[in-house]
């Protein structure tokens, strides 16, 4: 049995010659089940630098709390001198600020004390994409509602505290979903339990679909994007959506893979729909 002590499985992707190009086996997988015949030669490939899962997910909210704050306050050399430390007059434009600083805030608190993640990491150069992404849509949001030529929604405060109210129930949500979720078992990445709602009103979207988590994101974000009116926003929620689709499916279909007697009833993300 070969040993390499100073070698990390998850830095390093095994496969063999009959399977996909760059598809890596499963943890789970046996050779002696795989169609490889008696003989078979294995290819190990080095994934290069590798960071855990909680620093992928305090790089991709640091940045774009941060940068966000750099636009509000308006500091110099982002929009016209006259403009530089200025305030906006706009109402609105505060509480964006505050929605979004809490958003991530949220985040920071959910990875240091509530998410479980397994012993699996991320190659650096996808953390970077992912960062770009991030920090990239913060930027380009920030920079137009913090702008000094912004203009107000157009139905005024109705409009504005509608989304308010959507957003902060979202956010509840989200983090109540991310509680539940913390006390499901778990097989690495595999669930062993089936999750239900509990007593706490915001998990009862558990009775219509697998992942509220994501369908509160996507609702918090489409709120902000109707509290601002801003076309950023929208971008940025509807990339999301169709991102977090693609993740809620994948989990879904292995939760009717791996738990007997999963409710038929619940459908990805959208409850009924998707």
């Amino acid at each position: 049995m070969l040993r390499f002590p100073n070698w990390r499985p998850d830095a390093f992707l095994l496969n063999v010659p009959r399977f996909p190009e760059g598809k890596a086996l499963k943890d789970e997988e046996v050779l002696e089940d795989l169609p490889v015949g008696t003989t078979a030669t294995m290819f190990l490939q080095d994934l290069g630098p590798q960071l855990s899962w909680t620093m992928v997910f305090l790089a991709e909210s640091i940045g774009p709390l941060f940068i966000y704050l750099l636009f509000y306050f308006r500091l110099p050399y982002i929009y016209s001198p006259e403009d530089d430390y200025t305030k906006s007059p706009h109402a609105v434009v505060r509480l964006a600020c505050m929605c979004h600083s809490l958003h991530y805030i949220k985040r920071l608190v959910e990875t240091i004390f509530v998410h479980r993640f397994s012993h699996g990491t991320l190659p650096v150069q996808t953390i970077m994409l992912n960062c770009l992404y991030y920090w990239g849509f913060a930027a380009w949001l920030a920079y137009y509602i913090n702008h000094p030529l912004y203009t107000t929604p157009t139905y005024g405060k109705l409009q504005i505290c509608c989304a308010l109210f959507t957003f902060l129930v979202c956010e509840c949500g989200n983090f109540s979903i991310h509680l539940a979720l913390n006390r499901i078992r778990c097989n690495g990445a595999r669930p062993r339990q089936i999750p239900y709602p509990t007593k706490n009103p915001f998990t009862w979207l558990f009775f219509f679909v697998s992942c509220p988590n994501y369908t509160y994101e996507v609702g918090a974000w489409l709120s902000f994007a109707v509290m601002t009116q801003c076309v950023p926003v929208v971008l940025f929620t509807f990339v999301g959506f169709a991102q977090m689709t693609i993740w809620a499916r994948r989990k879904h279909r292995t939760y009717l893979e791996e738990l007997k007697d999963y409710p038929e009833l619940r459908s990805a993300i959208v409850p009924l729909f998707l």
